[in-house]
């Protein structure tokens, strides 16, 4: 080979060499202004998607404040009419007074601070289902949950039947008992004793769901020698919106099933 074709050769490598890291360096510039540009764009869709986590946060917050200061506003409001009122006292007994409102009488048992939602006088109306009555029917409602400073709650509870435009037609179910907190481990336990006009008593367990919602079922039912034939029950309570107290009763029927008895919404009346 010639010196002259040497050269050439020297070149044509030294130039390939050349191209070669040419390329590759544009290869590494594309790739880094590749990664900067993803980067960079994580970072924009980052800051979006906190930006609008925050705003959905703040919104939701915004909300659940303004959910809050409407109930404790409609509370006020209600209370403008009912926190003034207590159910009657007979004077001249050494004891203390028995009180369905909050505020006024002796202090709630800390005992009873899981059910101290119930205390109050409620009133409303409700559906019951009653095969015996021919089926479906419609009652109006007043329960009396009151305390004295005791470990428990006082419990009563009268129906009466509604016609069809609403009218008192008859008296219906009656039932008073008591409220008691039990301990279970670490668990509490809420236990409802019941004794109902009909001639049975009926003894409840059951739990809180949340800090105003219990559900309660029927371990003990009892007949006396003329009571009603009844099979067990199961009850859910709960404070509702705006405030009202709702429920709902199941009960074993003679096949067995468990089938919808009784459900009401009553209003706050005293407390």
């Amino acid at each position: 080979m010639t010196d002259s074709a040497s050269e050439n050769v020297d070149n044509a490598a030294t130039n390939g060499h050349a191209s070669q890291a040419h390329a590759e360096g544009r290869e590494s510039d594309d790739a880094a202004r590749r990664s900067a540009d993803d980067a960079a764009r994580r970072s924009t869709d980052d800051a979006a998607r906190r930006s609008t986590d925050d705003a959905a946060r703040r919104s939701g917050d915004d909300a659940a404040r303004r959910s809050g200061d409407d109930a404790v506003a409609e509370a006020a409001e209600r209370a403008k009419s009912t926190g003034g009122r207590n159910i009657p006292q007979l004077p001249g007994l050494p004891l203390p007074e028995d009180t369905a409102n909050l505020r006024l009488g002796p202090d709630l048992s800390a005992s009873m601070l899981a059910l101290l939602p119930l205390v109050g006088v409620w009133r409303g109306e409700g559906e019951g289902n009653d095969p015996e009555r021919g089926g479906d029917y419609h009652f109006g409602q007043q329960i009396i949950v009151s305390h004295d400073g005791g470990d428990y709650l006082s419990w009563d509870s009268r129906s009466w039947v509604l016609d069809a435009e609403g009218n008192y037609s008859g008296p219906d179910l009656r039932e008073s008992g008591f409220w008691r907190v039990g301990i279970d481990g670490d668990d509490e336990v809420i236990e409802l004793l019941l004794t109902h006009s009909s001639g049975i008593v009926e003894l409840f367990y059951g739990q809180a769901l949340t800090q105003s919602s219990w559900e309660l079922a029927t371990d003990v039912v009892i007949r006396s020698q003329s009571g009603a034939v009844v099979g067990g029950a199961k009850r859910l309570y709960g404070i509702v919106e705006g405030g009202d107290l709702g429920y709902v009763e199941e009960r074993v029927e003679a096949d067995g099933a468990l089938k919808p008895r009784l459900s009401a919404r009553l209003q706050r009346y005293i407390g």
